[in-house]
């Protein structure tokens, strides 16, 4: 049986970010990823934005790895030429009875270490954009928009630079935990091969939770789906906009890519099993969460453009659960880390996620 230093497991953003960490760090490392491509499910199914970390509960995981891989990726992006705009949010009161919902964002903002949003009020908010209605907003300066794609072949070029490797279409079906009798090592089984590794870093996503069944202590998998529609013709925004947040998500808002295309989404429809298909039968919920801010849409313009699927581990009408990476201190089983619930942030937060797996590893 071939051995290696370090498995990880998923090449999505996270996945890849902890490989080349590791690898950086001198590490043995191959990513194993049961897809024909990087990035292929939740990396680059989402709005690709760079969270300034306003949303989160102080001392959360989210909120520290947000903050603190905001600037990481940033700086990544200037290092390695990866196409990225800081072109800002702004988060909007609809009406009177939102003001102290947003007001509150702009507090919860800066006990997660974020000082720089500002209130605007409505006079301003029709300066900035004209086209959004509402009694005033709270704008977040450093909140961006990246090329997802682009990123994390960056990652995959520093993984490769310092000797690690990515194995396309290589799905793990399980994980054994090591024996004192094998050193050990934890025994990876995939459909093809069987590999022993000193460490197993599970970043697979959606399917995480599934695979640290084995590792006491693990949550449970739930599945949110949101849609994405794209806006044809002129486009109205030059900024992200954002409603108040909802259950679930953070409602149906403005993202931009960066030719400047505006698309809206995700909303939230919980489901019981991963399907990407994208279900029209709710549009018109689409068109009314919109036009409560952007009142002039022209549903007309509204075409589908993709779905994403959010790697939960908390269930409808339950608390948004944190950031899980569940170590050997807290499950017992020996060279085994699990992340578990890696949703959004996660783009954001991913260098900050790996130099804590680093961490845990003992770089």
């Amino acid at each position: 049986m071939d051995s290696v230093e370090c498995i990880v497991i998923g090449a999505g953003a996270v996945g890849l970010a902890v490989a080349a960490r590791l690898a950086q760090a001198g590490r043995e490392v191959i990513v194993l990823e049961q897809h024909d491509v990087i990035g292929s499910e939740t990396s680059s199914r989402n709005s690709e934005v760079i969270h300034a970390g306003i949303y989160y509960p102080e001392n959360s995981l989210k909120a520290a790895l947000c903050v603190g891989g905001k600037e990481m990726l940033y700086e990544h992006c200037q290092q390695y030429a990866v196409p990225h705009k800081q072109c800002g949010k702004v988060i909007v009161a609809a009406h009177e009875s939102q003001r102290d919902i947003v007001s509150g964002y702009q507090s919860q903002a800066q006990r997660n270490g974020v000082h720089d949003l500002y209130w605007i009020s409505q006079a301003e908010l029709k300066e900035l954009e004209p086209e959004v209605v509402g009694v005033g907003g709270v704008v977040s300066p450093s909140t961006g928009i990246i090329d997802s794609h682009a990123y994390m072949v960056s990652l995959q070029g520093v993984l490769e630079k310092y000797g690690g490797m990515v194995a396309l279409n290589t799905k793990v079906l399980s994980i054994e935990a090591g024996l004192k009798s094998s050193g050990q090592r934890s025994i990876v089984r995939t459909v093809d091969l069987d590999l022993s590794a000193q460490w197993v870093i599970n970043c697979a996503g959606l399917s995480a939770p599934v695979l640290s069944i084995d590792t006491p202590g693990g949550p449970t998998a739930y599945y949110a789906k949101g849609h994405y529609y794209s806006y044809s013709g002129a486009q109205p925004f030059s900024r992200l906009v954002y409603p108040t947040a909802e259950a679930g998500g953070l409602g149906v808002h403005v993202t931009l890519d960066l030719a400047g295309q505006v698309k809206f989404g995700p909303d939230v429809r919980w489901i019981d099993n991963a399907d990407y298909s994208f279900d029209e039968s709710h549009k018109q919920d689409f068109v009314a969460a919109i036009k409560a801010y952007f009142p002039n849409l022209d549903s007309e313009r509204l075409h589908p453009s993709y779905t994403g699927i959010r790697p939960k581990i908390s269930g409808p009408g339950e608390p948004a659960a944190d950031f899980v990476l569940h170590s050997p201190d807290q499950h017992g089983v020996v060279g085994r880390i699990n992340l578990l619930g890696i949703e959004s942030p996660g783009l954001t937060a991913s260098l900050a996620i790996a130099e804590q797996v680093e961490l845990l590893v003992g770089g």
